[in-house]
């Protein structure tokens, strides 16, 4: 006999094929990802499995009804006529929580009224008593969904939100959520395989998380009781070898490292690793992110550092500023994954996230992006690419690097003229063309070296044609027969990008940064590297 049924299991935005993951290693059948849900099938014991296990679903839902209605009425019709003595009766007391996406039911609280008041009536009809509804720990849960004339009734098996693990003694302001905080390091692949760090650890949600990942220990252990359990087929026996069943859990042969520069936070987050008991798995110390070393071994990153909404600071796109610098000079090798909601601080980090994930810290939209930080043996391995391509890796490297110089003194200059705007309480996005800017743009024009995107700009189609209308084909093609590409290229000599950058050594050549002649005696050594490994090999 076959005793599968269906069930919903409910997530957060963004975490949806990450929860179908968890449930496909858990043995579900039919899994199908939807909008912040997860469909899938199974017997009663992966309904307890589900609950048990699962790092990044909020509740499991198992639909008990399903019908069309056009207004309240209908809805009350149908509930009043199912048949509720398999799940109810009048001793029980039961709560409804209603989430509506229809224009034809305009609030949630209506719908929640009119569906208690149908399975009030139900039984009052029958024998004349009926259930009681009890918001705090009822006997019975039950959600309503509906999408516009779709309506879902189900029995809500977790009761309390799973995301409530139940070892988090206390939180400071604006705590991640557990299933959120989970999600993201499953995002990443991290299972345990190197060091996890996490610089602004808060309340310690992320790195315990990281703790039960790595040592595979399942959240359920923690939560105290399931709605299931006080249902009438609740299997003792069953929930009870899913319970004791740790054959799965596992060894961590790393660390995990928690920092963070309030005190009293480390206070908070010590209390609950504690109560999570995974203080051998994770050293947590006060450290400011600004005394952030380069780590021993291989690490990952994965943190949730303030946005300034609900957790106040005091310059926090100076604090996005250090993160960025720390990366580039503490954390080569390694990968960093950081979770951030103002589109400013991101770019104050100074990096090309590799990916970005769309997520939903409460109500804020924010962007889950990982940065990869190369080491030097990576510079080897771009020189074989430009090598296999045909083309010159000195003249490659030279130019990016020169580039990159570039990038860096205008994006400081924007930056500083931000704050200035922001301090004299003018509009900081009036203008983000940084003094830098001027003078590229100014030069460009001056010399006619087109080759900025916003010059290309302020020269339109009309005008060009109006400039070529001046000259007849026959006379450019004896002009051009007149001015060879040789006496280009002897022209183009008489402005060499050596000679542009003396004009101005201020903004060419920025204080601090290597010259031309440090990055050919840099990419001659990377070289000489290259043929010592080849040897070697030889």
């Amino acid at each position: 006999m076959n005793d599968n049924f269906e069930m919903i299991a409910k997530t957060f935005y963004g975490l949806e094929e990450v929860l179908a993951e968890e449930l496909i290693n858990l043995g579900a059948n039919d899994v199908q990802i939807g909008r912040r849900m997860v469909a899938f099938s199974g017997d009663k014991k992966m309904m307890y499995k589900a609950n048990f296990c699962l790092r990044t679903a909020i509740r499991i839902l198992k639909p008990i009804l399903k019908f069309e209605a056009k207004n309240a009425d209908e809805v009350y019709k149908k509930v009043y006529a199912f048949d509720w003595s398999k799940y109810l009766d009048s001793k029980k007391t039961f709560a409804i929580d209603a989430v509506v996406f229809s224009n034809e039911f305009s609030h949630s609280k209506f719908v929640s009224y009119k569906v208690k008041d149908a399975i009030v009536d139900h039984f009052r009809d029958i024998d004349g008593t009926r259930p009681s509804v009890r918001i705090n720990k009822p006997d019975v849960y039950l959600n309503v969904h509906i999408a516009e004339t779709k309506c879902t009734i189900s029995l809500d098996s977790s009761g309390e939100s799973l995301h409530r693990r139940g070892y988090r003694q206390e939180a400071v302001e604006a705590p991640l959520n557990e299933v959120l905080a989970a999600g993201m390091i499953l995002m990443t692949g991290w299972r345990g395989e190197t060091d996890f760090i996490d610089p602004m650890c808060g309340s310690g949600t992320i790195p315990i998380e990281a703790a039960l990942i790595a040592r595979n220990i399942a959240p359920g252990v923690f939560h105290k009781e399931f709605a299931f359990e006080k249902w009438p087929d609740f299997d003792q026996n069953s929930f009870d070898a899913v319970y004791n069943d740790d054959s799965e859990e596992r060894d961590f042969e790393h660390k995990i490292y928690a920092y963070d520069n309030n005190p009293q936070a480390i206070q908070i987050a010590t209390h609950n690793i504690q109560a999570a008991s995974v203080s051998k798995e994770i050293i947590l110390q006060q450290r400011p992110i600004q005394q952030f070393e380069q780590p021993k071994e291989k690490a990952i990153m994965v943190t949730n550092p303030p946005y300034g909404e609900r957790i106040s600071t005091n310059d926090i796109l100076g604090l996005y500023h250090v993160i960025g610098e720390r990366l580039k000079h503490a954390f080569c090798g390694n990968e960093a994954w950081i979770l951030a909601f103002r589109e400013d601080c991101m770019d104050q980090i100074g990096l090309r996230p590799s990916k970005s994930v769309e997520l939903f810290n409460g109500s804020l939209e924010c962007q889950f992006r990982r940065y990869e930080l190369f080491d030097g043996k990576m510079k080897i391995k771009k020189i074989r690419e430009i090598e296999a391509k045909g083309e010159n890796p000195e003249e490659r490297l030279v130019q990016r690097e020169y580039q990159t110089q570039q990038r860096s003194v205008a994006k400081k200059e924007r930056t500083e003229a931000y704050r200035k705007r922001l301090e004299a309480g003018e509009d900081p996005k009036k203008d983000t063309m940084s003094p830098a800017d001027y003078k590229r743009r100014d030069d460009r024009r001056s010399t006619g070296r087109n080759t900025g995107r916003g010059e290309k700009r302020s020269y339109g189609r009309d005008d060009r044609r109006g400039e070529r209308s001046r000259y007849k084909r026959d006379d450019r093609s004896s002009e051009r027969s007149n001015y060879g590409r040789n006496d280009r290229r002897d022209d183009s000599s008489n402005y060499r990008r050596d000679d542009s950058r003396q004009e101005d050594s201020s903004y060419r050549r920025p204080s601090g940064k290597d010259t031309i002649k440090d990055i050919y005696r840099k990419i001659k050594e990377t070289k000489n590297a290259l043929n010592d490994e080849t040897n070697d090999q030889d």
